[in-house]
Parts: C-alpha cells; sequence; structure tokens
C-alpha cells in the first residue's frame, strides 16, 4: 500500500538557494524533507546570472553596502534587516567557497565586479552564470547528505495549522503536498516548516522566471493566515532578450555595468538614451532603466531597444558573458558585433510573507526564506545581486532558529481527503484562464499603473477567484489548477497592495499619484484567517 503520511523533524518546499542552504544548515541534527514542484534544477536560483553581492574588497565598506541598499530601496528598506544581511554576507561567500563554488578568480583573488546602484566592486560571480553553479554545488552536497530526503515532482497544495484542526496553537503542523507521480495528495507532517518556494513572476505575461515562479509559498501561507508586504512592489527587469524563439532569457545586469549602453534601434534614430532619464545612465537602479526603456518604446513605438556591448574586445566578452554570448548566437546575435535585443520583464517580487530577522512567520513553526519572503532588506527596490546573499544569511538564520527550539513530536493528523473527480473539459478552462490572467496583470498592474487599470485587474481577479474556487472544490487537483489558485491569490494581493499605496515610489509608479508621501510605510496585508506576530 503506498505511504500516505510522512514524519519528518523540518520540511523545506522549495530547492533554491535559501532551501538547500538551510538544509545543509539543518541536516547535522534533524531529519529533512525537502520537497520541489519539478525536478531539483528547476527553481529561479539557477537562473542567477550576475552575482552576489558582499563586502570583500579593500576600501569597501559595510556602511556603504547599506547606504546603496538603502538609496535603492527608495525609503522602505528596513535598516535593521539590511545591515543584518551586510554584516553576514561576507561569511557566507566563505561557507559556498568551502563547499567548493568555483567563484571567479583573477591574480589569485576573487573576481568583484560592479552592477547598478553598487558604490564599488563587490559582486562576486561564476562568469555570468553564478546561480547555475551555486545550485549545482549545493544540490551536489545536498545529495549525498544522509539526513536530508528529497521529494522531487511534489507540489504544495496547503499548509495544516493548528488553528484549522481544532487544536490550542495556532501554528503550523505540515502541509498537504500532490506527488505528481502518483497522483495523490501526501500529508506531511513535522514542527518545523520552512517557506523557500521563491517568487511570482508567473503571475505576468512576460517574465525571467521560470516555469516554477508561480507565488505558491506566498498563497498558501496568507491562506494560513500570515500576514503579506510591499506586494505592489514587482521588479521588472530592464534587460530581457527579445525574440520570438527565446523564452525568459535575461541579458544581466553586469553587461551595463561593463560598458553596455543601451540605445535605440537604427530605425528609431539608433542614439544612446539614458543619460536622458538618471545621470547614472545605464547604472541607475532596475526601476529606472526599466520605466526608460518602456518610456522610450512607447514614444517612438517600437518592440524593443538594444544594448550594446560591442564596442569591449570578443576576448572581453568571451570571458566575461560566455553563457550570454553562446545563448545569443544560437538566435543568430553575435553580440561582439551588435547590440542584443530587448525589453523589461518580471523579474522579482521584492514583497512576500511577513518575516522577521530569525525568518519567523506569524505562525508558530513556519518560517520564510528567499524570494517568497519580505524580510524588509529590499524596501521598494531590490539593488543588484542582493537577492543571493538574502537567501544564503537568512538560511543560516532560520535554522538557528530551528535548532535553537526544542524537539517535538507533530500530532496526528488526517490523510487528505480526495473524492473529487477528474474533468479533462476543465483543464481546458483552466489553461484558458492561466492565460488572461497573466495578459491582463501585464496591461493593468505593470510598470506604469493607473488607478483605472487596478480597478478592471481587481474585477477580472474577482471573477476568476469564484470560478477557481468552483474547480478546486469539485474536481480533482493538479498542479495547474494549485498553480492558477496561487497565481489568482497573489495577483490578488498585489493589486491590493498597489491600491493602497498612492504614491510613486520605487519600482511601483502611477501616473494618478506621481509625487512621493513625506513618510512612507511598508504596505502591509493582514490575511482574514489570523495569525500571529513574529516575536
Amino acid at each position: 500500500m503506498t505511504q500516505t503520511s510522512y514524519d519528518f523533524d523540518v520540511l523545506i518546499v522549495g530547492s533554491g538557494l535559501a532551501g538547500l542552504s538551510a538544509a545543509l544548515h539543518l541536516a547535522p541534527t534533524h531529519r529533512v524533507a525537502v520537497l520541489t514542484k519539478r525536478a531539483m534544477s528547476d527553481g529561479s536560483s539557477g537562473w542567477a546570472q550576475g552575482g552576489i553581492a558582499a563586502v570583500l574588497a579593500e576600501g569597501d565598506t559595510f556602511d556603504a553596502h547599506v547606504d546603496d541598499t538603502l538609496v535603492a530601496g527608495a525609503g522602505l528598506s528596513d535598516p535593521a534587516a539590511t545591515r543584518f544581511v551586510v554584516e553576514h554576507a561576507p561569511e557566507s561567500i566563505r561557507w559556498l567557497r568551502d563547499l567548493g563554488v568555483p567563484f571567479s578568480e583573477e591574480d589569485g583573488h576573487l573576481h568583484l565586479t560592479r552592477e547598478g546602484g553598487h558604490s564599488a566592486r563587490r559582486i562576486v560571480h561564476v562568469t555570468d552564470a553564478t546561480g547555475a553553479a551555486v545550485q549545482k554545488t549545493l544540490i551536489e552536497h545536498v545529495r549525498r547528505t544522509p539526513n536530508i530526503t528529497l521529494f522531487e515532482h511534489h507540489v504544495l497544495v496547503d499548509l495544516i495549522t493548528g488553528k484549522k484542526r481544532g487544536l490550542p496553537l495556532n501554528r503550523c503542523l505540515g502541509l498537504y503536498a500532490l506527488d505528481e507521480k502518483t497522483d495523490q495528495v501526501l500529508t506531511f507532517r513535522a514542527p518545523h516548516t520552512i517557506l523557500a518556494t521563491g517568487g511570482a513572476g508567473k503571475v505576468y505575461l512576460y517574465t525571467t522566471n521560470p516555469d516554477t515562479a508561480t507565488g505558491d509559498g506566498i498563497a498558501a501561507a496568507w491562506r494560513a493566515g500570515c500576514r503579506v508586504s510591499n506586494m505592489e512592489f514587482i521588479q521588472f527587469h530592464p534587460t530581457c532578450l527579445y525574440h520570438p524563439h527565446a523564452k525568459s532569457f535575461l541579458i544581466s545586469e553586469a553587461v551595463r555595468g561593463e560598458g553596455g549602453q543601451l540605445k535605440l534601434p537604427e530605425s528609431a534614430g539608433g542614439t544612446r538614451f539614458m543619460p536622458q532619464h538618471d545621470i547614472r545612465a545605464e547604472l541607475a537602479p532596475r526601476d529606472i532603466v526599466a520605466r526608460a526603456i518602456d518610456f522610450e518604446m512607447k514614444k517612438h513605438g517600437i518592440d524593443c531597444v538594444h544594448l550594446d556591448i560591442s564596442h569591449q574586445p570578443l576576448a572581453f566578452i568571451q570571458a566575461h558573458f560566455p553563457n550570454i554570448y553562446a545563448r545569443c548566437l544560437e538566435f543568430g546575435i553575435d553580440i561582439s558585433k551588435q547590440p542584443i535585443p530587448v525589453v523589461p520583464a518580471a523579474h522579482y517580487t521584492c514583497g512576500g510573507i511577513h518575516t522577521d530577522l530569525h525568518g519567523r512567520t506569524d505562525l508558530v513553526g513556519l518560517h520564510a526564506i528567499g524570494e517568497t519572503a519580505y524580510t524588509g532588506l529590499h524596501g521598494a527596490n531590490r539593488l543588484a545581486s542582493n537577492s543571493l546573499v538574502e537567501c544564503m544569511v537568512f538560511a543560516r538564520a532560520a535554522a538557528l532558529d530551528i535548532l535553537q527550539s526544542p524537539m517535538s513530536a507533530p500530532p496526528v493528523l488526517p490523510a487528505w481527503d480526495d473524492s473529487r473527480v477528474t474533468d479533462a473539459d476543465e483543464a481546458v478552462v483552466i489553461s484558458h484562464n492561466w492565460d488572461e490572467l497573466r495578459r491582463f496583470m501585464w496591461d493593468y498592474v505593470g510598470i506604469v499603473r493607473t488607478n483605472k487599470r487596478l480597478e478592471r485587474a481587481a474585477h477580472r481577479i474577482a471573477l476568476l477567484q469564484g470560478e477557481i474556487h468552483e474547480f478546486y472544490a469539485h474536481f480533482h487537483v493538479t498542479r495547474d489548477l494549485l498553480e492558477l489558485r496561487n497565481l489568482v491569490q497573489v495577483a490578488e494581493l498585489i493589486v491590493r497592495s498597489a491600491q493602497a499605496r498612492r504614491e510613486s515610489r520605487g519600482l511601483h509608479y502611477s501616473l494618478d499619484y506621481p509625487g512621493l508621501l513625506a513618510d512612507p510605510q511598508p504596505t502591509t496585508l493582514t490575511s482574514n484567517q489570523g495569525g500571529r506576530a513574529p516575536a
């Protein structure tokens, strides 16, 4: 008979840098389960090209890194969280080096590059494929660590809370997950659960994110009673490769950091335009660059702009950007001789599940780390290459918090009751709803917003939620249904947060409220399920 219930000390949902780092920190003393809805390497971490920000160079300082982050965060980055991450960043780099991550070196020292918004060279990298190299190393260690059990192709259905089970504490007791290989929903029990499920880029039509980025952790935590914060701040990467056959391939910030220039196509004059938008030109923060590109595309009626690095020698390009060079060449673009066509695309979810400096959420026993969490670091905009280091710092913080907690056995929980039927016709409708959601979110809740567009989006979301509730109540759960359910929930949170922010700040730009408030505050939404504030 197939086992339908599992017991562990810690459940970790997500196999990116945050989740795998936490697993390795916990494995020496705890039985850890890592659940991921596809293969281990299919998350966003492996797509990170640029690098990891840390103060390592002579002359650079923690204060300078903190100041750069606060400036990029446009008045909404939490100073305590920012300093916490910045001061723990170097030890995270040392930990990765000890694990064997092959960071790029020059003359026997780490090669540090510079990216937009940084006042110094402090980006540690593995050529232009840092995320893939780090994730590969972590996966190798996780696979040979005895105390870690991997569950690939397991999709988070929902968290199990004490409140829902009639127990005295409003705490997380585990989760339900769909095993796609057996098409069975399994029960996972543990005194501690960590959500490391990444962001929600797939809520938009154009994104640099992989197909796994469907906001699963954010939506599940909200349904379980956790607060979310700053969901209106979606970072649009300024330079995603524009080609009919390219899917979600971003052109790293480092290309601009090493001298790449943004220009109009020859049909629109072929001139460089960023100096007219910001004194930092191509090194301005991403929100400014993305809005500038959006403005120029609308002004000239063009489908893309050009990013030109062809003035650099071929050897330089191949050494610094081998992955980008090879990938563009596959599409007939030789970046050593011609510019790269680029457009903005949804890239990073700056808001998320509200946590404290230990990664704790509003539910006892539930932590959130990585892109799925709101720690206060990113504020109204994420500084380039601060995301991977945030993953590592808070993975360690959450692990230490769990290690200091007393061990307890999980209570007996009922198995998932799934007497619902499978209906192939409904699967088609789900697919169409997915497409509709991503298109109207792009049109109405994109780089530039208005009250009217947000109202239209909210109306469409309410209609979709009614249909999805009916699907979920009557039909057998599938990955497509679960992801659509989560994306629509995240879309609602984004729109509600955007409507609440009556100003233009960082990544949120409203034509109806172009000014800045004197005393900006994070946008925090409270779930009607109720929760407990972090200690």
